[in-house]
């Protein structure tokens, strides 16, 4: 099987990238000159993708490599996941993750 771009993967990413950075979909769309959000929100929703052009612009203004916000079935590695991360998100981010397992036990 060769490697292929997982979208709502990809989607749920790039939402999550974004909450960091504190950036909403508004900016995005602001930022690409669009004339409506709609498109944002089908990248976020794992409808559609970026093109390459727009998601270059996106990890420029994400201040983040396009690899580390795009998904596939290639599997990433933990210094891909981290790559666009600070030491301060990072931190956030695993004590997020431990309270939602002890959340779910």
């Amino acid at each position: 099987m060769f490697p292929t771009i997982n979208k709502k993967e990809t989607g749920v990413n790039l939402r999550r990238i974004m909450d960091m950075r504190g950036v909403k979909p508004k900016d995005i769309q602001e930022y690409l000159w669009f004339g409506c959000v709609q498109s944002v929100y089908r990248w976020l929703d794992g409808v559609s993708m970026p093109t390459v052009d727009n998601l270059y612009a996106i990890s420029k203004m994400l201040q983040v490599p396009m690899d580390s916000i795009v998904c596939g079935n290639a599997g990433r590695t933990k210094s891909q996941m981290d790559a666009c991360l600070t030491d301060q998100e990072r931190r956030v981010y695993t004590y997020y993750k431990k309270m939602r397992e002890l959340n779910a036990a």
